[in-house]
């Protein structure tokens, strides 16, 4: 009976440490995703980020995925500093839009749409 519980205690131990482990992948992982979600307070800029995002998660092979989102990292710091300079700020709309245009023909090929 002794040895039983003894079991049952390290099992629970396990269990504990396991739970520990998720609960700090789901902690970083929340990090990374908010670091990526970061609006540029630009509607038709964030509707293509999301969308850009979304096509190279889940269309891109993982071998190229990595440049693709270096990119995608990339434009949305450039954006999100754009925005805060009301001078560019203007000018954002349109540019986004622009890049989207651009963007849509080298990611169809990857099956995705926009």
């Amino acid at each position: 009976m002794r040895q039983a519980t003894s079991n049952a205690g390290a099992g629970s131990s396990a269990n504990h440490r396991q739970v520990l482990s998720l609960a700090a992948g789901v902690a970083l992982l929340a990090g990374v995703t908010t670091a990526h979600a970061q609006s540029t307070g630009i509607a038709s800029c964030d509707d293509f980020l999301t969308k850009y995002d979304a096509c190279v998660v889940s269309k891109v092979p993982e071998a190229q995925r990595a440049m693709y989102k270096t990119q995608i990292d990339q434009t949305r710091k450039a954006w999100v500093d754009m925005a805060k300079n009301p001078s560019t700020k203007a000018t954002m709309d349109a540019t986004c839009k622009q890049t989207l245009d651009a963007t849509k023909a080298s990611l169809t090929a990857y099956g995705c749409s926009f």
